[in-house]
């Protein structure tokens, strides 16, 4: 069942949303080169507790930290490590929300460490810009595949891979809601977007194959030919008029 919000329930979700979006534009500057992963969950982590919310990923299906921090081929749910640390042309890709009064946020950023290929950059700015088509589709009226279509062309006329395994989804006072939201599939299918939907949309992209493996932590999923992934994912409102992204600042 897809539960549509009040105005007034948007506007709490919308403190979480705010925060979780100041800790993720922080980020950029404190990535850099020999940090672990374990730091940028720690940061992530203190933050969330200083604005008085509650880390959303911690414990979440038994998840063991508050981000998700996935480095090149890992395609999301990164465990984060003391072990692992950042080298120059990394790309990693953090994924986190906060908890405020039961309500959830939830959002993704890919970012560069450091100076990064070519490749690298234009897969991380073709993922962005593939939220951004999708997000012209965020009209109610407009079927929720249509906003998958239009995310899965960019994608694949820029030759990069659309991951299927993993998918976005409703959000509200659960982390994850009806309806799941592929970034791939035909137009003019699946539940007509209706004010009041709250939608966590996120593509995760492959520079090679949208071929999965997941490690033996059950947690960690990477692209089955060790090709680079990013991930870019915001919080986006059905209204009566154009979307409304809360994720972004």
């Amino acid at each position: 069942m897809i539960i549509l919000k009040s105005d007034a329930e948007i506007e709490t979700m919308k403190i979480p949303a705010k925060l979780t979006a100041e800790i993720l534009r922080d980020l950029k500057e404190f990535i850099r080169p020999g940090i672990s992963t374990y730091d940028i969950d720690q940061f992530v982590e203190s933050r969330i507790l200083e604005g008085g919310m509650k880390p959303a990923f911690k414990g979440y299906g038994g998840f063991p930290a508050s981000a998700c921090v996935s480095v090149n081929e890992v395609i999301v749910h990164g465990i984060p490590s003391r072990e692992k640390k950042l080298r120059e042309g990394d790309i990693v890709s953090v994924d986190a929300g906060a908890i405020y009064e039961g309500w959830y946020s939830d959002m993704a950023r890919t970012y560069a460490v450091g100076q990064i290929s070519p490749e690298a950059e234009r897969l991380v700015k073709t993922t962005e810009e593939s939220f951004f088509e999708g997000l012209k589709y965020c009209v109610a009226g407009n079927y929720l595949s249509d906003v998958s279509h239009a995310i899965q062309m960019h994608l694949e006329a820029g030759g990069f891979g659309v991951i299927r395994d993993y998918v976005g989804h409703g959000l509200g006072r659960e982390m994850h809601e009806q309806p799941a939201v592929p970034n791939y599939g035909r137009p003019g299918r699946g539940p007509k977007l209706e004010k009041g939907m709250v939608l966590a949309i996120e593509p995760m992209v492959s520079a090679g194959s949208y071929e999965v493996d997941v490690l033996d932590d059950e947690w960690t999923a990477v692209t089955r030919d060790g090709s680079l992934a990013a991930h870019y994912e915001n919080t986006v409102v059905i209204t009566d008029g154009e979307p409304l992204v809360i994720t972004l600042l």
